[in-house]
């Protein structure tokens, strides 16, 4: 079989450039909710976790249908999105990092949660009886000791994200070199017959995933 080298690597490539954003921004936004959700008790307390763990068990396409009203042109922050930028957000690469970012957040979130609870209270409070300041406790005390669930966290996030298929086509499509994602091109592939291509991409994405878990499992 002759590969078209290019039409293989551009899911990979965009996969990846997808991936990489949208764990970042996991990371920082499951550090930053499991902190509070770790140490800190106040009333709707659970109800607010229920809602940042939803997208964990919703269909996927469930999540997209939601984000492609929130997101869509007849919405209040689509159209204020499109007026700044001049073109719509939906169907684009930032939609599927979107996409990635709602769906990994639940499961970097528990992870990164659990860390936290797992630090002893009472080194943070030593800390703070010694002058640290908050800043200091965490930068000192808590992120050191929670770091491997931080990473593991990041880690997870990144291969949930490289995976998501269900919200993506939904808010950025399968447009090939744009947004279409491994598991849209493999999707594409076996629609069309193309099983060969199929084999390569689904390979490429068992061999990036396989990597990100097994350094997840390292770092605990």
């Amino acid at each position: 079989m002759n590969i078209d080298w290019s039409e293989f690597l551009a899911p990979v490539w965009i996969s990846v450039k997808v991936a990489i954003p949208a764990s970042v921004i996991v990371f920082v936004l499951a550090a930053a909710a499991a902190r509070v959700m770790a140490h800190r008790r106040f009333p709707g307390r659970t109800v607010i976790e229920t809602l940042l763990l939803l997208p964990l068990v919703l269909p996927p396409t469930v999540v997209g249908f939601i984000l492609l009203v929130a997101l869509g042109r007849q919405s209040r922050f689509g159209r204020l999105y499109e007026q700044w930028t001049g073109q719509p957000i939906l169907f684009t690469w930032g939609a599927a990092v979107i996409a990635a970012v709602v769906v990994a957040f639940p499961l970097a979130y528990r992870t990164v949660k659990a860390g936290f609870e797992e630090v002893d209270r009472d080194l943070e409070d030593a800390a703070r009886a010694q002058g640290a300041g908050e800043w200091q406790v965490l930068r000192y005390v808590t992120l050191p000791l929670a770091s491997r669930s931080l990473s593991t966290g990041y880690m997870l996030g990144f291969a949930r994200g490289l995976g998501e298929f269900g919200a993506t086509i939904m808010i950025a499509g399968n447009i090939p070199h744009r947004t279409q994602t491994l598991p849209a091109a493999i999707y594409t592939a076996v629609d069309g017959g193309s099983m060969a291509m199929a084999w390569l991409w689904v390979g490429a994405a068992l061999l990036l995933s396989f990597l990100m878990l097994l350094a997840a499992n390292r770092t605990r």
